[in-house]
């Protein structure tokens, strides 16, 4: 069965509606936790960030229920999923300390290490995130095949799975490079000569 055009169409706005969504919800509870000082209700709209991947599994849950057929959107929303799940608190604390560093005198956000061993293991986390959402996202995909029943149905996401592979192994050059050959501190600079 052939999904119809308008079952696409709103699957693909439902998931470009729950990617702006989750960075609403985040800047609204931000907001209210530091601009209006309302600490409670901040964290409580923090805690519905993750109620946004719920609206887009439903959404794809429900299409492929009324006998959709599996196309790009179905697989780019497992994949959403997949790396909203795993980088969602990170992304949520990331953007929490630097909320707080410009609107509540918080200290300086963390960044990256520069060099040596602590890039590498900084690089190494950053890839485990990855190869979770890419388990999960494949496990979404895996899920909406067994329901589905249906191979003319789900093509399109058998597919995914080897793309969301094909993207981890490239993640791995970054770890494996800083661990590999590790970045060194820059030389400082010499100090500038005086005329007589």
């Amino acid at each position: 069965m052939e999904p119809s055009r308008e079952g696409l169409h709103v699957l693909i706005a439902v998931i470009a509606g729950c990617e702006v969504g989750f960075w609403v919800v985040l800047a609204a509870g931000l907001a209210t936790r530091y601009l209006l000082r309302m600490r409670g209700t901040g964290a409580a709209l923090l805690l519905g960030v993750p109620l946004v991947d719920l609206v887009l599994l439903a959404a794809t849950t429900i299409d492929l229920h009324d006998g959709g057929t599996a196309g790009f959107a179905h697989g780019f929303a497992a994949a959403c999923l997949g790396y909203s799940v795993a980088f969602g608190h990170s992304t949520v604390r990331w953007a929490d300390e630097r909320f707080a560093h410009r609107f509540a005198g918080g200290p300086p956000p963390r960044g990256k290490p520069e060099h040596g061993a602590a890039r590498a293991r900084y690089e190494w986390r950053e890839f485990g995130k990855a190869a979770l959402a890419t388990a999960l996202a494949c496990g979404f995909l895996l899920i909406m095949i067994a329901w589905v029943d249906d191979a003319d149905r789900t093509e399109a996401l058998h597919g995914w799975l080897s793309r969301l592979g094909v993207v981890l192994a490239v993640w791995s050059i970054w770890p494996i490079t800083y661990t590999l050959w590790p970045a060194k501190p820059k030389a400082p600079s010499p100090p500038a000569e005086h005329g007589p």
